[in-house]
């Protein structure tokens, strides 16, 4: 998927996975704003800078993992000429429909996923309980670093972007988008986490949310980079009246 596609379509499901993440990091945000210092809750101020650490971390961890998805997308494009076939973006593809219809709630496409991540997210885990209680924003900031590797379908989706990216750098500009898109829901969760579960977990935001994703991973499918067309191109064409190719 082009750059210029790639960075607004990572956006966009960060913004709209949001039905996701009232599931999947609802508790997770309430233990982190419940570990902090009860002087930072007490002032307005430092409790909002601790969540723009805590979510600064968070996006910083899947920069980090954008960059190495996108390196070992540049190693796997690489063989793209030989095989003549779009490994990364073909994989990215059937990642987004399975994230579409998990959004969607249509099918749980994707918890098999996270349930075998969570088994490396219980090794992570302890180490943030040395940070615990939180006085300032430097031990919100290692926490929400440790955050950003918690087992998440729809992280492992947008990482499969990364990868079809076939380059570290716009792999870490691809997960940048996205955590950017996460971070409205994620700093409104914070404060009042309640009334939004009740209206992003209703059953038409949820569909709108699964068929916007689903479109992103038919796109994906359904096109080819200009360098595969003209690669194809080549090896369709016959050889010339003059014998030469």
């Amino acid at each position: 998927m082009e750059v210029a596609l790639t960075l607004p379509a990572a956006f966009l499901v960060g913004l709209l996975g949001g039905v996701h993440c009232i599931g999947m990091c609802g508790g997770i945000v309430a233990a982190l704003t419940g570990s902090l210092d009860a002087r930072v809750r007490a002032s307005r101020g430092r409790f909002l800078v601790a969540l723009l650490a805590y979510n600064t971390g968070r996006i910083a961890s899947y920069t980090i993992a954008g960059v190495l998805l996108g390196l070992l997308g540049q190693q796997v494009s690489a063989l793209d000429p030989l095989t003549g076939f779009p490994v990364a973006r073909v994989f990215s593809g059937i990642f987004m429909l399975l994230l579409g219809i998990y959004l969607a709630g249509w099918w749980p496409a994707l918890r098999w996923l996270e349930q075998a991540g969570a088994h490396a997210w219980k090794r992570i885990e302890p180490f943030g309980r040395r940070f615990i209680p939180i006085r300032h924003s430097g031990q919100a900031l290692v926490l929400g670093m440790l955050w950003g590797w918690l087992p998440c379908g729809m992280v492992y989706a947008v990482l499969t972007l990364a990868l079809a990216s076939g380059s570290p750098l716009d792999g870490a500009f691809t997960m940048l988008a996205f955590g950017l898109g996460t971070l409205p829901l994620m700093l409104a969760m914070g404060v009042a986490f309640s009334t939004l579960a009740r209206r992003l977990q209703g059953r038409i935001v949820r569909a709108l949310a699964g068929i916007t994703v689903l479109l992103f991973g038919v796109y994906t499918l359904a096109t080819l980079p200009e360098d595969h067309r003209q690669h194809g191109a080549h090896h369709t064409h016959g050889p010339s009246p003059d014998g030469l190719y």
